[in-house]
């Protein structure tokens, strides 16, 4: 029997995918309107949503450059 090698956990930088800069911006505006949706229901679910979308935008700006 021939060994077998398993890619889980393996990690495919976003770089790499010609839609990168589509992928995030489509997550950027997700993660937005989420955000403002919850407006009044959940403060620290509006606040994980904002701090995903400004990782995003920070990724995004980064690629831009």
């Amino acid at each position: 029997m021939e060994n077998q090698y398993c890619k889980v956990g393996q990690v495919t930088p976003i770089e790499a995918n010609r839609n990168a800069i589509n992928l995030l911006e489509y997550q950027y505006q997700n993660f937005i309107e989420k955000a403002s949706n919850l407006e009044y229901t959940d403060a620290k679910l509006i606040e994980f949503f904002e701090q995903k979308a400004q990782k995003i935008q920070k990724l995004l700006e980064n690629m831009v450059k």
